[in-house]
């Protein structure tokens, strides 16, 4: 079964206005740079349709998403989170959001139809909108309503990862006591970046305590501390938790170039991280595996060249770092943005090898392993303290 890759124009009416940072050009030129490199060749792109109030009620109530719809209409006073700078009212703001929704839905329902064990759609990821609020940039929660979905159609273990630089904050929210989603969240630590919340202790609730994990990274993290704290937590969960399938939120403001964050990340560090997704979902999955975009707000010299990674690895059809930026692609962002600096390849020529954790040295990200491990292992039965765990 060929994956499936859920992408239509029309996805880029989402679109929050003038200089907002979640602009829609980066989906645009991630389509286009994957296109010129080949990497969607031959590839039958699947056109989403909008999310409809069945569906949009399994995580939004009623009267938010009335708000929503009638929120160009009445102003700006409109409450829920609405019409705030991080969140403008925008015209059809309904429409294109449940079409954001429709789009991870439709990715949702191959897998479970059983056309596709992969599937990848970048306009996905927005992981923060709350039960009745929208927030950071969010204003249907794409990732909670399609797991919803998912749970009611054949599975009923599934492992949520979001390596967004924000913590996943609205799934996390939506699955706090629900023991049948493992919601695994790596971010910069909240002392330092909104929400604000992501701590070790949280945990989950009731008989879902232990399937809410929360890795907090230091500011300045880079490639070898992130995958090190990755995997000193994440694949032995996996093992003991045994998800039917691995949904995964792959923001890209984790990137040191990104402006609201303060991970530094690199293309690099992005490659490897999709190809660790990949075999683990291989692993621990059954090989099905759902890839969501997110946050990133470097439009052009990170979000294409790092969701082009992402799209090339649900498609194994990996890019070599070294290979050049096509000269369609530069010759068009030149022309729209002339004094952008473009890089020349799909690298930023970073070192992602990492030490894994347990061998007596003290990295700065082993503090957030060492209180995740002794939040959480200790509930799934394993020894926090013991790397081979």
């Amino acid at each position: 079964m060929s994956p499936a890759v859920v992408w239509d124009s029309a996805l880029l009416g989402y679109d929050l206005g003038g200089d907002h940072p979640f602009n829609p050009v980066r989906l645009e030129l991630t389509v286009r740079l994957a296109t010129e490199l080949g990497v969607l060749d031959d590839v039958p792109l699947l056109i989403p349709t909008g999310a409809g109030d069945e569906e949009l009620l399994r995580i939004h109530a009623p009267e938010y998403i009335a708000a929503v719809r009638e929120a160009p209409l009445v102003g700006w006073d409109v409450g829920h989170g609405l019409g705030t700078s991080d969140n403008p009212v925008f015209s059809d703001m309904h429409d294109a959001s449940a079409l954001v929704v429709g789009s991870t839905l439709l990715a949702a329902r191959k897998i479970a139809e059983g056309e596709a064990t992969r599937a990848v759609n970048i306009a996905g990821g927005l992981h923060h909108a709350m039960r009745d609020q929208a927030a950071g940039f969010c204003v249907y929660n794409d990732c909670a309503v399609a797991i919803s979905w998912l749970l009611d159609h054949g599975f009923d273990r599934i492992a949520y990862i979001d390596t967004d630089v924000h913590h996943g904050d609205g799934v996390q929210a939506a699955f706090y006591d629900d023991p049948r989603v493992l919601t695994i969240s790596m971010h910069q630590h909240p002392f330092t970046l909104w929400p604000g919340t992501g701590y070790s202790a949280e945990t989950g609730r009731g008989k879902a305590d232990g399937t809410s994990v929360n890795v907090p990274l230091p500011p300045r993290t880079r490639d070898p501390g992130w995958l090190r704290a990755f995997n000193a937590v994440v694949p032995s969960l996996l093992a003991d938790f045994e998800p039917q399938l691995l949904f995964t939120q792959c923001g890209v403001d984790s990137h040191e170039e990104d402006p609201l964050a303060d991970l530094s990340l690199s293309v690099d560090g992005h490659r490897t991280i999709y190809a660790t997704l990949r075999d683990l979902a291989e692993t621990y999955a059954g090989g099905k595996w759902i890839a969501v975009g997110g946050g990133g707000y470097q439009l052009i010299r990170v979000v294409p060249r790092s969701w082009t990674h992402l799209i090339a690895t649900v498609l194994d059809r990996d890019v070599a770092p070294a290979t050049p930026l096509p000269p369609g692609w530069v010759g068009t962002v030149s022309k729209a943005a002339p004094n952008a600096e473009l890089p020349h390849a799909m690298t930023d020529e970073r070192e992602t090898a990492f030490k894994p954790w347990g061998d007596g040295e003290d990295d700065p990200v082993d503090v957030a392993v060492r209180d995740t491990r002794r939040a959480v292992f200790p509930l799934h039965g394993l020894d926090p303290d013991d790397p081979r765990d």
